[in-house]
């Protein structure tokens, strides 16, 4: 690991006396800014750690994959949402080691140099990203979505296929510029696969002279019997028949055993595999921890399972570690009996994580016993599939349509961070729905021939580059 001197003062963690308790906390995600917001004190000095100075509201990402919310409306920078939090401190870096026995973090800076923090308590929410199920090698030609990059790589591909389409004479090469496949029938992939849908039938239905978008095929595939499995079957049903309005094709009980720069291969349960001609893919199938959940479990001699992620106490802390959380998409958490606690991998569970840590830390200072062990508290779920069309529950209440598509808008700009954000998206949504337009759509990226969109590999090396409460996002809170 890399050592380097505690000499910088620019790093030294913010003191509000001399006995403050240092707090470090990796991650600006859901997990980390709860946690970061709820540490409050002159007995606590807290350091939030992130690569990036901004917090990014993923559940709305979708929208900027498709030309409905510029990218950004839906980040906020971190500094803006702490500046009221005095006794927290931004540092932008990249945590490239953790020293479990000596307690310190460490840093490489943005722009070079690096540095190490020292703590008392340290918080890790270090996230997820995409995973391939071991063929990484389809990532450059089937992007997911869990930064603002992938979602302006997606948004750029997306209408680069309709504009090859545009030039194609060929009506059977336009046809595969015109078909787009996302793969994983849950939130963020059935959400994209309707407003794509929507984009073709709606937004830009007279944009066109040779084409009429309308006509392009919206592929959804799905390897469980039906979508959104995380819901009652009967609300996965009612969106399927909404997908089907739409003129997705729903493709159920289809693995993906291979994607190229001219097609998708499905692999149904039973038969020969299916082909299907297209040139664009997205993925939205799956997530691994982040690899600092391997460097934790290195630490402790502890293992993690097959999508990276350590198994943490009740608590949330680290086995033998009491002095360090995890959270989020990079653990699974013990009930205590040897069993596992049923968490869902969304947004809500992050940060009813992290306002659990931090109380648990404040209660420590108190010198008062741990709370009772984490409980996620499910308020609700939502998913919307397009324009008036949404199902999800409240309790045992099942909800779909109108009411289902109210609560979810109410829902996303509640927890959207930052009151700027919340009203520039509530004017874009109601200029969309008024319209049926999307003012976001615009090819950024690098330059070059359409089937760089698609992944494929420049014809000329000049032109290859020229410079994802009650009611919560996703489904749960």
């Amino acid at each position: 690991m890399m050592q380097v001197p505690l000499a910088d003062a620019r790093w030294a963690t913010p003191n509000t006396g001399p006995t403050s308790h240092r707090v470090v906390v990796v991650g600006g995600g859901f997990g980390g800014l709860a946690a970061a917001r709820r540490l409050r004190g002159a007995d606590l000095s807290v350091t939030l750690v992130d690569r990036r100075n901004f917090h990014l509201f993923q559940p709305l990402l979708y929208q900027v994959a498709t030309g409905a919310l510029a990218a950004g409306e839906i980040a906020a920078p971190l500094r803006a949402l702490l500046k009221r939090r005095t006794n927290v401190r931004v540092v932008l870096g990249e945590v490239t080691g953790l020293d479990l026995r000596r307690r310190r973090v460490q840093v490489v800076e943005v722009g070079g140099g690096g540095q190490e923090l020292d703590y008392d308590t340290l918080i890790v929410a270090g996230g997820a990203a995409h995973a391939y199920f071991g063929h990484d090698q389809w990532a450059p030609l089937a992007p997911g979505l869990k930064t603002i990059e992938d979602a302006l790589e997606i948004r750029r591909r997306i209408l680069l296929a309709f504009e090859a389409a545009e030039r194609e004479p060929d009506p059977t090469r336009q046809a595969t510029w015109l078909t787009f496949v996302v793969v994983g029938g849950g939130p963020t992939g059935t959400e994209l696969a309707g407003q794509i849908a929507e984009l073709a039938r709606d937004t830009l239905r007279r944009d066109f002279r040779s084409i009429d978008p309308r006509s392009a095929r919206i592929v959804l595939v799905e390897g469980t019997s039906r979508v959104l499995p995380a819901l009652h079957p009967s609300l996965s049903a009612k969106a399927k028949r909404s997908l089907d309005r739409l003129g997705v094709t729903v493709e159920l009980d289809r693995m993906v055993s291979g994607v190229d720069p001219a097609g998708v291969t499905l692999q149904p349960q039973q038969g020969p595999a299916e082909r299907i001609a297209t040139r664009t893919v997205i993925w939205a199938a799956g997530v691994r921890a982040s690899k600092l959940a391997g460097v934790l479990a290195e630490q402790a001699g502890a293992e993690v399972d097959r999508a990276g992620r350590i198994t943490v106490s009740p608590q949330l802390t680290l086995p033998g570690h009491p002095e360090v959380f995890a959270l989020g998409d990079m653990v699974r958490v013990s009930d205590g009996r040897g069993g596992l606690l049923p968490l869902p991998g969304v947004a809500p569970t992050a940060m009813q994580q992290g306002r659990y840590a931090a109380r648990v830390v404040t209660r420590r200072l108190c010198g008062k016993a741990d709370p009772r062990p984490f409980r996620y508290l499910d308020k609700g779920n939502l998913a919307t599939i397009g324009r008036l069309r949404a199902v999800g529950n409240v309790g045992r209440l099942r909800l779909g349509g109108f009411l289902a598509w109210a609560a979810w808008l109410g829902v996303h700009l509640y927890y959207l961070a930052g009151l700027q954000n919340r009203l520039h998206v509530l004017i874009r949504w109601t200029a969309s729905f008024l319209t049926r337009g999307r003012g976001a759509r615009l090819i950024t990226g690098p330059a070059g021939p359409p089937e760089n969109a698609a992944g494929a590999r420049p014809r000329r090396a000049s032109t290859a580059r020229d410079r994802r409460p009650s009611l919560t996002p996703h489904g749960r809170f």
